[in-house]
């Protein structure tokens, strides 16, 4: 089976390359952060959803091996098929409050958070008006 689609794969990826498509992989040899290392050169990283920083802050890499400690590490699937844990409820209801509505709701990505949205609130006769440099939660 791979002797026959390794050709085309190959030929595949060589159009998305010509085309201007192919997306390399940058490895990034340090923590997340403003600055970065790649390629054992720093620079500046302007592409991470790490907008206030906080991903090496000391209180909350604290906080998370708490959290490790006492609930471990990941889901064994989504919400609405294991369940949903007490802390995501607790972190739920404290945004609630503080946003002063009924409830809130957790998601895992902007891209689920999106088509959350969408789905719930758009119906069949609902037309979306979208630029093209929109983020493709929003497009899709």
């Amino acid at each position: 089976m791979m002797d026959t689609i390794k050709p085309r794969l190959t030929e595949e990826l060589q159009s998305i390359r010509e085309a201007g498509l192919f997306k390399d992989e940058r490895v990034i040899q340090s923590p997340q952060g403003t600055e970065i290392t790649v390629s054992e050169k720093t620079v500046l990283n302007f592409c991470a959803n790490n907008y206030l920083g906080l991903s090496n802050n000391p209180e909350l890499i604290t906080a998370a091996q708490e959290g490790l400690e006492m609930w471990g590490f990941g889901l064994s699937s989504v919400r609405f098929i294991c369940g949903t844990q007490t802390i995501h409820k607790e972190l739920e209801q404290k945004i609630a409050q503080f946003l002063q509505t009924d409830d809130t709701i957790l998601y895992t990505s902007c891209y689920d958070a999106n088509g959350g949205l969408f789905e719930t609130v758009l119906g069949p006769e609902d037309a979306v008006i979208s630029d093209q440099l929109n983020h493709a939660s929003i497009i899709d």
